[in-house]
Order: C-alpha cells, then structure tokens, then sequence
C-alpha cells in the first residue's frame, strides 16, 4: 500500500514537473533574429523620412523615435495599439516606452467635441493614430487627415486604444522605478488622472461592466477588426477593459504611495479606494463574462448583437489574461484544440477570427463588414494572435500547440522579408494562402505578439 501511494507521489510529481519549451531553440533564435529585425524596421527615428511611397506622411517631427505597425510601407503613422501589444517582445526600450507614452498622453482628448463630419470625440479619448509629420491625433479609423476624420461607421473612437494607454503605462512602471511619473503634469493634468480618464472614455453596461456600443454611437471594440459592425455588449472591448481595470488597480496602488511619501498622508484623492473599485470592475467582468458572451460549445461569441459569431481572437485572449479560467477556459481550449484539428482556425500557422464552420453566411464570415470574405478581417488569417491561441491549446492539448507554433515559423522561415524576391515580405499582417492573398509586409504584431508568449511556454 505504501508503495503504491509513493508510486502515485512519483507519477503526481512528474506530471507537474515543468515541460519542455513549446519551440525548439532553434525556432526560438530564429523568431527572436526576425522580430528584433522588423521592430527596427518599423522605428522612425527623430527627423528620418519614411519611404519613398509614403514618404509624404513624414519625416518624424516628433523629436522622439516613433514606431509605427511595420516597415516598409505600412501604415504610415504611429498607431497606439499595435505599439503597445509589442511591448512583451522586450525590444522596445525603456527611453523609447518613457517618450512613447507622454507623447500619447499630450494628445488625449480634454474635452468632449464633435468632428466636422459629426464623429463624436468623449473627454479622455486616446487617438487611433498619430500623424508623423506634425503629431496630429485622429480618433478614429480609414483616415490620415485630420478634418476629415469620422463617419457613419465610427461615430466614436474604438473602444481599444484607451485600455492599451493604461497598459503603456502599467508596463514601463512595472519594470522601471519611476512611480512619481504617475504625478508628472501633462499639459496641466497628471498622468494618473489621464489614465483615469482614458478608463472611464469607453462606455459600459452598469449591469455586467461589459463594454457596449450602441447603434446610435457605432464604432469598433478592437481595432483589428475595425471593418466589422457590432452592436450591444462586446467581448474584446470587455476583455481589455478587464485587464486595464487591474492594472490601474496596480497603477492606484503605487500612486497612494507616491502620496504617501510626498505629503504623509493619502490627500483628496483616496486612491487606494479607487484601486479597489478598478479590482471590482474586473472581478464583475470576470464572473459574467461566459454567461454574457458563451455558446453551447463554450467558445465566446464576440457581441451580443450585431456580428455575434463565436470569436477565436477574445476566446483565446480571454484564457490568455485569466478572465476565463477554470472548466470554462479547459472547455473552451478543448474546442479550440478541436477546430484546429479539423482545420477550419489555421493557415500557416495564422488564425481567422472566426471557424470556417461558423461564418455567418457563404458571403461573409462577419454579420456586417466592410471587407470581402476571406481578405483582411473578414476570413483572412492573422500572426498577431498566434501566441494567444498557441497559449490556449497548450491548457488542455500542448502537441496541438507546439504543431502549430511549428507551422508559424515555418511560415516566417519561407516569407522571410530579408530574403530576396517579390514573395518574400513575411510577417504579413494576414494572408489568404488559397488564393495567394497577403497584406502589409514586415507587420509588426504578427511576430511580437507571439514572441513573448512562445518564449514563455
């Protein structure tokens, strides 16, 4: 008997050992070479022109080094939410976050005002993008030109840009020793309070906190899918308020005793009150969030009206931040596990938003978007999040994990933008490998995001 307990012990023990790297070394230096090679690409330096096609939007006036989503001709402006989900690379560094993040601060909205075409523009608002060549903001997507900004698609900013500035923040202060930054006036008004700001810009539903877009105020909760039409309460929206909501717990923290040690006492603002009111933002999220948004299956549908297909993106990224954990998050990565088996969420080692097998019609994969189906966000697949879906399948299926971080860098390996030849522009921001479709070369995001991650697991 004891000899079977001890036995039972030894087995215990080694299924709990640590495994081994989901990607070989090799794959790992590789991805690191490619990744810290399209981060270069995509900074622009203080004064550097952009390239010749694009070269109209520059040079960087900014007087800091910029980065925009990827190199050569993409995107050409600084966009906030593809810099900040680059951060876990670790290539970006400390003088550059610092730059970055009070350059952004100095255009948030201050005021609530409406475009010329009608948009709205709420207090606390963070740009969508930033011009180059003279730091304009503009709120919103399809547009580099500052009066023109705003339409009937996006009668307000998305819902993204504003979490991602408070995880700017969260990020460099979690790494460097500079709490009294939070107490730094920004155009005459401290960084803690942007950040407050920023947080409350996005509306939300009282009864779950979920994010919500009304049809009156159309707009987009992830600017990934900034083509797609959703109405009601949004998971991804949901998903990044979740997180902000327990980084600027954190940020209240470390902010009290910035306070603290700077007037001995906590003052006019009780932040450590407000850091539990973000932490209870986050735990309602976090218990409604499958009652909201899962289907039968347990995989999170994207909204709740308009364009609610099963969403692969917000259901791996939720197991990815611990939103859904538990049974919900091994019963939804059992699906996902399931869906890439039977191939209807990969290409290439890249992931579609949404199942082939639940596309809202034979037209569109989406309700409502502006794309045709199977190009860009509308069936097209994506690198950017390879990492959280790899992440997702490693709970309850790590073979299926480590096949599919295979077949990404293999992919990178093959479209490798340093190698010559009119084929060779990988990563691409997506790609469509049945009818050779590809977007964007040398995309930041698809080789940043799952860097992080991959290195982790």
């Amino acid at each position: 008997m004891k000899l079977i307990n001890l036995l039972t012990f030894i087995l215990f023990l080694a299924s709990s050992c640590s495994h081994a790297p989901l990607v070989s070394k090799e794959d790992m230096a590789f991805l690191e070479d490619i990744t810290r090679a399209v981060v270069d690409s995509s900074r622009i330096l203080p004064g550097q022109d952009l390239p010749p096609a694009i070269r109209s939007f520059g040079p960087n006036r900014s007087g800091i080094t910029l980065i925009k989503p990827g190199g050569r001709d993409c995107y050409p402006s600084f966009w906030i939410r593809d810099y900040a989900m680059s951060l876990e690379s670790g290539l970006i560094t400390p003088k550059e976050q610092l730059d970055i993040l009070l350059y952004t601060a100095a255009r948030q909205s201050d005021s609530t005002w409406r475009t010329k075409t009608g948009s709205l523009v709420p207090i606390g608002s963070i740009p969508d993008h930033i011009r180059i060549n003279d730091g304009l903001p503009i709120y919103f997507p399809g547009t580099y030109v500052y009066g023109d900004q705003g339409n009937e698609i996006w009668r307000q900013p998305p819902f993204c840009d504003e979490f991602y500035f408070i995880h700017m923040a969260w990020y460099y202060l979690k790494s460097i020793d500079d709490k009294g930054l939070l107490n730094q006036a920004v155009n005459n008004i401290n960084l803690y309070k942007r950040l407050a700001m920023a947080f409350d810009e996005v509306p939300f539903k009282p009864d779950h906190q979920m994010a919500f877009i009304s049809d009156s105020l159309p707009t987009c909760d992830f600017g990934f899918r900034d083509v797609v039409s959703m109405t009601g309460e949004v998971c991804f929206g949901s998903l990044l308020r979740y997180r902000a909501a327990l980084e600027m717990a954190e940020i209240s923290g470390w902010m009290a005793q910035v306070s603290e040690k700077n007037a001995g006492l906590i003052g006019p603002v009780d932040y450590r009150k407000n850091s539990a009111g973000y932490r209870s933002v986050a735990y309602k999220i976090k218990l409604y969030l499958a009652e909201v948004f899962a289907e039968e299956r347990g995989l999170l549908r994207a909204s709740t009206g308009r364009s609610k297909e099963p969403d692969v993106w917000a259901t791996a990224f939720a197991i990815y931040i611990g939103a859904l954990d538990g049974s919900k998050a091994n019963r939804a990565s059992v699906e996902l596990s399931k869906a890439y088996r039977a191939g209807t969420m990969t290409m290439e080692g890249q992931i579609r938003h949404i199942l082939t097998t639940d596309d809202f019609s034979s037209s569109t994969a989406w309700e409502k978007a502006l794309a045709g189906k199977n190009s860009y966000q509308n069936g097209a697949y994506w690198g950017t999040a390879t990492g959280w879906v790899c992440y997702a399948l490693a709970r309850t299926d790590r073979d299926a994990a480590k096949q599919l971080a295979s077949e990404f860098i293999a992919h990178l390996r093959k479209t490798d933008f340093r190698l010559p030849g009119p084929n060779h522009g990988g990563p691409y921001e997506c790609i469509y490998p049945p009818t050779g479709y590809t977007q964007n070369p040398v995309y930041m995001t698809s080789v940043t995001g799952p860097l992080g991650i991959l290195r982790a697991l």
